[in-house]
């Protein structure tokens, strides 16, 4: 399971001009689940970006996690995020979850979050979505879980 986080002062998600989801402060995370991950990837993932210390504490140092600072997350599924490039000009996809499996380890991911107090915004599984953030720093990161130790 693979998550690019990013640091968000506002963030939304519409779908066919519908905003779906909206958050104020907090992290855009883009989810992305292959064939192997489980529960277990879902857990390290939610705890590993909850409890990140991506926010500027009072001397402007990245002390301080989601959960310090009281953000929200807006949380967007990408299978994307599993598209082999090293062959051809065209993305190939076979790294990514099927839809069923995907959307439930998805679904689960959230659910952990919420679970923590941590509000929770979504996308739309599987539709074409338009997601707009402002980005704060910026900060972009990339969490894999297959890096777990």
């Amino acid at each position: 399971m693979k998550a690019v986080i990013q640091r968000a002062e506002n963030a939304s998600v519409t779908v066919q001009d519908d905003t779906i989801g909206q958050i104020d402060f907090g992290l855009v995370v883009l989810l992305g689940v292959t064939h192997e991950d489980t529960t277990e990837d879902a857990q390290y993932l939610a705890q590993k970006i909850i409890h990140l210390r991506i926010f500027e504490d009072e001397m402007q140092k990245m002390n301080l996690s989601l959960k310090d600072v009281g953000g929200s997350i807006l949380s967007i599924s990408q299978f994307t995020l599993y598209g082999e490039t090293r062959k051809g000009r065209r993305p190939n996809f076979m790294k990514a979850a099927k839809p069923e499996p995907a959307n439930e380890l998805y679904k689960h991911f959230n659910t952990l979050l919420e679970n923590e107090g941590i509000h929770v915004e979504k996308g739309a599984f599987g539709e074409m979505m338009n997601v707009q953030l402002t980005n704060v720093g910026p900060v972009t990161l990339v969490i894999d879980s297959s890096d777990k130790q």
